[in-house]
């Protein structure tokens, strides 16, 4: 298995999408590039942000092609691969391994209420099937299953499991599973923070990162909380951190993927609408996200 780090600002990066909804890989490539030059330290394609709940199997395989081809091997590439069944997320994740990805987030099944034995067993079968690095994702708001920290702490036991991204927004699971994580033998297990106003909070108190929808809007604003944070600049972090609170006050106006992708276009991007149904954003939303942006870019905040 392939040693890497998952540590730094990982950006879920949009799919830009045409007016007839069919993905944009053109403009994936220039938004791949976008967020290098800004400093991200990883990509991940396909992920909430992503769309990855509304793209086809072969749109996935397309888009993930691109984003490591963009790449080149300049910073590492995260793959989403979890779907509802085992099965389903075995097949993604051997796609994922053959397309050249580095790691795979594996979200928690959704729809189904599962039992912690049965997401244990969920996810000990997908590990056993790849040899790459997983990392756990935790979003109960979105799939209706929560990861315990017992259960995360349980799989940490499995080799390619090495962390656990948590969106569920309650900083004491995120300290549940850096704690957890200390079941790994080795001692390199990862917990990166879902949620963007928590990232300063989760470096420090022992995670190593996270994976920012934000970023898609201000790449280096993100990126500089962690370059802040490793240089010990740690008010600095803070205040980068905090300084996109006032884009997620927005996040009131609708689905926050679709308001993030939305700031994304009115930057003047071509990424295009979320597909449908989850697409709009009312007239006082456009209003507000127009003066955010505007007051932020005064602000010197990109």
């Amino acid at each position: 298995m392939k040693a890497i780090e998952l540590k730094g600002i990982i950006t879920p990066i949009v799919t830009p999408m045409h007016e007839d909804e069919s993905v944009n890989l053109e403009e994936l490539r220039r938004q791949v590039d976008r967020m290098i030059d800004s400093g991200i330290d990883a990509l991940f394609p396909f992920g909430t942000n992503g769309e990855g709940y509304i793209l086809t199997a072969e749109e996935k395989k397309q888009v993930l092609e691109t984003v490591v081809d963009q790449c080149n091997g300049r910073v590492p590439v995260y793959a989403g691969t979890g779907c509802i069944s085992t099965k389903e997320t075995i097949e993604q994740s051997r796609m994922a391994e053959a397309a050249g990805a580095d790691v795979l987030s594996v979200i928690t099944p959704s729809f189904a209420a599962a039992s912690q034995d049965e997401l244990y067993v969920h996810y000990q079968k997908v590990a056993e099937a790849v040899d790459m690095p997983i990392v756990l994702y935790n979003i109960p708001a979105r799939t209706g299953n929560a990861l315990k920290p017992a259960t995360v702490a349980r799989l940490a036991e499995i080799d390619n499991i090495v962390g656990a991204k948590d969106s569920s927004g309650n900083f004491t699971n995120i300290l549940g599973y850096i704690e957890a994580g200390k079941k790994k033998q080795d001692g390199t297990f990862y917990t990166l923070s879902g949620n963007d106003q928590l990232i300063i909070w989760t470096l420090l108190a022992g995670g190593t990162g996270g994976i920012a929808g934000c970023a898609n809007v201000y790449p280096h604003t993100m990126a500089s909380i962690y370059d802040l944070f490793k240089a010990g600049k740690i008010q600095e972090a803070m205040d980068a951190n905090n300084s996109i609170q006032s884009f997620r006050d927005c996040f009131k106006y609708g689905n926050p993927n679709t308001i993030v992708k939305t700031a994304t276009r009115l930057l003047g991007y071509d990424v295009g609408n979320c597909r449908a149904p989850f697409n709009q954003v009312p007239e006082d939303g456009i209003k507000a996200l127009k003066e955010v942006l505007s007051a932020n870019k005064e602000k010197g905040m990109d």
